[in-house]
Order: structure tokens, then C-alpha cells, then sequence
């Protein structure tokens, strides 16, 4: 299955969770890494280019670290943009339609802090993700089972490469060609 990784950090050279997941599965043969941080120029995305590689993929992921219980703003613009009514949704936009979206992300909080019992959150991680769920819907796409990496402000370098591998896999692990 053509996989389409779209990677949405403000500033992935900073990045330590969000880079090495990328690189994690940049060498796979059935994989396209697409960065937006270059692809936004002047608040803009080439608009065609977007959705062309939407429609040469079946499997969508969007890979991102959870900012303020939501995604990074450059994914915001992406999706306000590039999944417009009569491509993404409406009477002629059926492009994403038996596609799979898949998230990847990561949080700066431990895992209990994304529980409905916590004091400080009160919503669940798949609560939270529910707008996520609503736009795959949308859109015709079906919502797999979310990646999530908790805590990964002190996350060890062992368990970063234990939840890249673990990345690596759900993807598949046929390398791309020399």
C-alpha cells in the first residue's frame, strides 16, 4: 500500500521525537515523507501539488507532536487548504474516499494525563482526537488506531527507538531500493 507521511512540526531540524520518527520510516519503498514546513511558502500551499499526492496514496498519515490538545497550525492551514469541498467532501469530492488515515503523534504529558480521570484533563486521548475522527469522516477516509507517544519530553533515547521500530512496522518494512 502507497503510504503518504505528511510531517507537521514547525521546526523539524529542532526536533527530536518528530525527526527521528520520520527518518524512522523515510527509507521505506512504499513511502513518500512529505515535510510541510518547506511546502508552506507565504501561508500557501501549491494547492494541485497537495492533492495530487493525496490521490497517488492510499494510506494517509499524518505525523505531528499534539500541541494544546490539537495539531501544529502549518497542519491546520494543510487541511483548511488542500481538503476542499468538491475534492475532499460535497457532491463531486469523493478523492479520499476508502482511504486510510492513520495519526502519529506525540505529547509532552505521560500517558495518565490523557485519562478522563485526570483533574487537569478530563478527556481521553480518543476524545480529544474526535475532530480528527469527524474530518477522516468527512472525507470518506477510515480512522485507523492512532500512534500515540506519550511523554516524549522525557522519553529515553531506548524507548524512542523501541516506538520508531514500533512506527517502522505498523508502516511495513519493505526497504526502497539502492
Amino acid at each position: 500500500m502507497r503510504t503518504l507521511v505528511v510531517v507537521a512540526h514547525p521546526d523539524l531540524a529542532s526536533s527530536r521525537i518528530t525527526a527521528r520518527l520520520a527518518e524512522a520510516v523515510s527509507d521505506l519503498a512504499h513511502v513518500t515523507v512529505h515535510e510541510l514546513g518547506p511546502a508552506y511558502r507565504d501561508g500557501r500551499f501549491d494547492i494541485a501539488r497537495e492533492q495530487q499526492l493525496l490521490r497517488d496514496h492510499a494510506r494517509i498519515v499524518w505525523q505531528f507532536p499534539w500541541y494544546w490538545y490539537s495539531v501544529p497550525a502549518v497542519l491546520k492551514a494543510w487541511i483548511d487548504q488542500v481538503l476542499t469541498h468538491g475534492f475532499a467532501y460535497g457532491g463531486s469530492g469523493s478523492a479520499l474516499r476508502g482511504k486510510t488515515l492513520q495519526l502519529v503523534t506525540s505529547t509532552g504529558g505521560p500517558e495518565e494525563s490523557y485519562a478522563a480521570v485526570d483533574p487537569t484533563s478530563r478527556f481521553t486521548m480518543t476524545q480529544l482526537l474526535a475532530p480528527l475522527d469527524a474530518t477522516a469522516r468527512l472525507v470518506g477516509m477510515r480512522l485507523a488506531e492512532p500512534l500515540v507517544l506519550h511523554g516524549a519530553r522525557t522519553v529515553s533515547d531506548e524507548n524512542l527507538a523501541v516506538h520508531a521500530k514500533r512506527y517502522r512496522e505498523l508502516l511495513g518494512s519493505t526497504r526502497r531500493a539502492s
